[in-house]
């Protein structure tokens, strides 16, 4: 009988977080821990932990009711704002916008062109803030694990709901107000009016406002401001596979439109060795000294992230019915060479208005002189950066890559090459012609 109830409530428990996340959840259940004690209980001491203690017995009946309770009321009251009163979601006029990209590809730079839309509340890497708070027993972060956390946390940043992404901000927020969001100044919407609020005293903020002078973020301001815009969008680098995302792009209070950025893996490590250069010595080590070996678990890396990317990209080009119309392939290249065609590609796939606005900022930001540009930069002359990378990487690098990626680089049409001389000829491009792209 005991085990008939706790098989019971259980499973109405999983009916309630989401119907297609059960074994995600139970996996993940005993393994989540914080790095740092946050100011509140994170929801996830709630949520995904309400089936097993640490031994991964089952609670006692009345502490599985009790936390059932708790967390069914706090469904209860965030959902009944969007619905009806029959209890049927109402549809949202917002278009909430997922930029997927890996390191060094240029996300950031894409990432501008909805930064720069005024009624668009953006969002540079919120999940920096999860990666570095999240770990596991193991000591290891888990992929699977971790995705359901940045599922979650980027479910409510889309609502405009911070309350939970307050619980991995380190230190924690006090009063709601933060001086350690990462990369404030990257989001226009955190450094205009009205969240950019007068400075009462001066303290000391790790990323702060650079155009501006601000006091430290509001975070109940910002999310209040988030309301009023007609559209949200969030750049990432920290989703490792779009299968993972599943239950968060099927969600019917949202309209989420997917947008992949990828880059020729050879530019991404060659970028990646020159703006990370202590994490990626021994790449820097190995190729200038022969008698150098790279390490296998460097290369396993490598293969992994390419795998990881292509089969987000299969999924989203296969248009399964849960990403009909939702997702849409980029290549970085094809931004940088025509920025101003791609771009209003994309404003049309998300389907937003392509403001003037965003078109000034692309014809000053897309053509600048090399002085005035750095490794992190936004501002560059794009029809120069997508191949330079050609004339930064020893041959033996590109073969490393070419080895462990080529599948990868097949399906988005990055030519191979076979020696030193056809890697730095640029009179031969190593791009071929290939649309990705759907009727919208």
């Amino acid at each position: 009988m005991r085990n008939r109830y706790t098989f019971f409530i259980a499973f109405v428990v999983v009916l309630v977080i989401i119907e297609k996340e059960n074994n995600l959840i139970s996996r993940v259940s005993d393994k989540l821990t914080l790095r740092q004690a946050p100011q509140s209980p994170v929801v996830y001491n709630e949520s995904i932990n309400i089936m097993y203690k640490e031994n991964s017995s089952y609670l006692s009946l009345s502490e599985l009711d009790s936390a059932f309770q708790r967390f069914k009321d706090r469904l209860d009251n965030y959902t009944l704002r969007f619905q009806d009163q029959q209890g049927n979601y109402i549809p949202t006029p917002k278009k909430h916008i997922l930029l997927l990209a890996s390191t060094r590809t240029g996300s950031s730079f894409v990432g501008e062109f909805f930064n720069q839309q005024t009624n668009t509340f953006y969002l540079f890497e919120p999940l920096w803030h999860v990666e570095n708070t999240v770990t596991f027993d193991s000591g290891f972060t888990n992929q699977f694990a971790t995705s359901v956390v940045y599922q979650e946390v980027l479910q409510q940043l889309f609502l405009c709901d911070f309350h939970m992404f307050e619980n991995f901000i380190v230190p924690a927020p006090e009063e709601h107000i933060t001086t350690s969001l990462f990369r404030r100044w990257s989001s226009k919407s955190l450094c205009e009016d009205p969240v950019c609020t007068p400075i009462v005293k001066r303290v000391f903020e790790r990323y702060h406002c650079k155009n501006r002078r601000c006091a430290a973020l509001n975070l109940t301001l910002a999310a209040e401001t988030c309301l009023t815009k007609a559209h949200v969008a969030i750049k990432t680098v920290r989703l490792r596979l779009l299968e993972s995302m599943r239950t968060l792009i099927e969600d019917p209070r949202m309209d989420i439109k997917i947008i992949q950025l990828v880059r020729d893996p050879r530019a991404v490590l060659a970028s990646r060795i020159v703006a990370f250069s202590n994490k990626y010595a021994s790449f820097k080590k190995w190729a200038e000294n022969e008698n150098e070996g790279i390490e296998d678990e460097e290369v396993i890396k490598i293969k992994n992230s390419c795998d990881n990317i292509r089969l987000s990209a299969v999924l989203g080009l296969s248009q399964p019915s849960w990403l009909k119309n939702r997702y849409m392939l980029a290549r970085y290249e094809d931004i940088a060479q025509f920025p101003m065609q791609n771009v209003e590609e994309m404003y049309r796939f998300v389907g937003i208005p392509f403001t003037s606005e965003v078109k000034d900022w692309i014809t000053r930001n897309t053509d600048v002189d090399k002085g005035s540009s750095g490794v992190y930069s936004t501002h560059k002359k794009s029809s120069e950066q997508f191949d330079k990378w050609r004339f930064s990487i020893p041959f033996k690098v590109v073969q490393v890559v070419q080895n462990v990626c080529g599948s990868t680089m097949d399906l988005f049409g990055y030519k191979l090459v076979n020696d030193s001389q056809a890697l730095t000829n640029k009179s031969v491009s190593l791009l071929e012609e290939k649309s990705f792209h759907f009727t919208f």
